[in-house]
């Protein structure tokens, strides 16, 4: 996007780069001063953490990184739209989102040290495994708001059979997706199915602008939001720098569908302020203008903006200090992982084990041993 285009085309706006209010037609802000002061706290967090994470690939103690700079009002601007009953599915950026939802930091840096085939429990926190393979899990989303959809058919008589109390609130899921998987297959299926049996499922799609180093108007003529509209759902782009309208936005769209009005797609229009991932070289295909640009629309420094009249000093210094002693705290987690017996993933593969099973733990620790001095 050149300096010269609107803030029309950056989509639904609520709160300008200079932290000044705007009115919308369709659209006003639900986040008052506090809840703006948490969003403000949450995003200084995911930053540090990111920062952290990134110089401990660097120090060669994560195989990867995958950084989110830039986007982090679009996360916690989302995240914070969804109640606790909405089941998230993450793809593989979405570590601010995890980490506000509940996950404990290190628990992202256990998948990228190695050391763990997934992680979490999903039913804890209501929040999926990552999905590394593109558009993947946009599938099984669809897939739990169809199940939603029959819990809320089925539940009532199962719940009288059963002499239980019912009242169960509705619930939505929301799917996050980047503009690169877009252009996947199972992203267009999902749209599909979500569209014709009227799934309860918010796809949030975080257009950070490049698909590692192809550029999103490459691979779509329209806005990606424009798209919806031949599934036969909304789509609506936002201003994926401002956190009060990506919230407002996304409270819409899992409202509406919990009404059981269906899907939506949501183009959060925003910018990755550095490597697709710590293997990355941006400054090969990103144009340095382009780069200055986005970094003066900084999601973070706007809400700064917007609360420098209601906050001091003090108040901002108590953030940074917050944020910073987090990332020392994931830091200290994550140089004190242990790594895990060699023949620990034998462990993740059956409930029960098999005189198979045991056969070939013999024999591959048979085989480790053979190499030792």
């Amino acid at each position: 996007m050149s300096s010269g285009e609107s803030s029309d085309d950056y989509g639904v706006r609520l709160l300008n780069p200079d932290g000044s209010a705007v009115e919308h037609v369709d659209f006003r802000p639900l986040l008052g001063v506090e809840e703006l002061k948490g969003c403000y706290g949450a995003m200084l967090r995911a930053r540090h953490l990111d920062e952290a994470a990134t110089a401990l690939q660097r120090q060669g103690e994560l195989a990867l990184w995958i950084p989110l700079r830039g986007q982090e009002a679009a996360q916690i601007g989302s995240v914070r739209a969804a109640a606790p009953a909405d089941f998230i599915f993450p793809s593989y950026r979405e570590h601010a989102v995890a980490w506000d939802r509940g996950l404990p930091a290190v628990e992202v840096m256990r998948l990228l040290r190695g050391i763990t085939h997934g992680g979490w429990d999903p039913a804890a926190h209501n929040l999926a495994n990552y999905a590394l393979v593109l558009a993947s899990q946009t599938l099984h989303a669809v897939g739990y708001a169809l199940g939603l959809q029959l819990d809320a058919q089925l539940g009532p008589r199962l719940e009288a059979q059963a002499g239980v109390a019912g009242g169960q609130e509705p619930a939505a899921v929301l799917a996050y997706l980047g503009d690169g998987a877009m252009s996947q297959g199972d992203a267009n299926e999902a749209f599909v199915w979500a569209a014709s049996f009227k799934a309860p499922v918010v796809f949030f799609c975080q257009n950070n602008q490049w698909a590692i180093s192809t550029p999103a108007a490459r691979q779509s003529r329209v806005p990606l939001a424009a798209r919806a509209a031949g599934f036969g759902f909304p789509g609506v782009r936002v201003d994926g720098n401002d956190v009060v309208a990506v919230h407002s936005v996304t409270s819409a769209a899992l409202a509406r569908a919990r009404a059981g009005e269906g899907p939506t797609l949501i183009e959060a229009y925003t910018y990755r302020m550095g490597p697709h991932t710590t293997s990355d070289d941006p400054t090969r295909y990103q144009p340095a203008g382009e780069v200055d640009l986005w970094r003066a629309l900084d999601p973070i420094d706007r809400v700064v903006r917007a609360l420098a009249p209601v906050c001091d000093a003090a108040w901002f210094d108590g953030q940074r200090a917050e944020a910073e002693a987090a990332a020392a705290e994931l830091r200290a987690e994550t140089l004190a992982l242990a790594d895990p017996a060699p023949d620990a993933f034998f462990d993740e593969v059956l409930v029960t084990e098999t005189e198979e099973a045991r056969v070939q733990r013999a024999r591959f620790r048979e085989y480790r041993e053979s190499f030792q001095v």
